[in-house]
């Protein structure tokens, strides 16, 4: 008796348990399921640029006042190559809070070049009357640092300055201004001619 010859069996394939399946390949903490769509990105980000350009531009620094030049009297220094210059000017505080005089400037644009003085001490001013009597014709009080402009208050002002140029040179500016620089403030106030 022989034995039958065996036949070799064939394994049968696992049975998956059944239930939800997860596929591995498919991860969810990728920016692709995280965030947003790009063009959603990408409005947003325009929409916050135009909010900060708009709040910059109302928020913006600017003078705490306005106002004119009035009167420019120069006289040439003799022997210095320098002019004095009387800068008379009405001031008008438009803020709503005090304006302190911090500074006081003026500054010329010639065709010799540019320059920025400081304002001479209106301590002295009674001696450069004297010695340039011209300086006088149409100036006010002196304006000085310290000084205080109340909101809404017009006034009317005269500084000295020193220009290093001839007085041939200052007569041929493109521009003068007197400048005023206000305590805790980035922008001073300009008044030019």
């Amino acid at each position: 008796m022989s034995n039958p010859p065996s036949t070799p069996s064939t394994p049968k394939p696992p049975v998956a348990p059944s239930g939800p399946t997860i596929n591995i390949g498919e991860e969810f903490g990728t920016a692709k399921k995280s965030l947003p769509s790009g063009r959603i990105l990408v409005i947003a980000i325009i929409v916050l640029g135009i909010v900060v350009a708009f709040v910059s531009f109302l928020k913006r620094a600017k003078p705490q006042a306005s106002g004119t030049l009035d009167n420019v009297v120069a006289v040439e220094i003799p022997g210095q190559n320098s002019t004095m210059v009387a800068l008379t000017f009405t001031i008008h505080n438009t803020s709503d809070k005090t304006l302190y005089v911090h500074t006081l400037q003026a500054s010329v644009k010639a065709p010799t070049g540019d320059s920025t003085v400081d304002a001479v001490s209106a301590v002295d001013f009674d001696r450069y009357f004297q010695a340039f009597p011209s300086l006088k014709n149409g100036s006010q009080p002196p304006l000085t640092p310290e000084t205080k402009i109340q909101p809404g208050e017009t006034t009317a002002r005269t500084i000295i300055v020193a220009f290093p140029m001839t007085l041939d040179d200052f007569n041929r500016r493109q521009v003068l201004a007197a400048v005023v620089w206000p305590y805790d403030q980035t922008v001073p106030v300009v008044l030019s001619k």
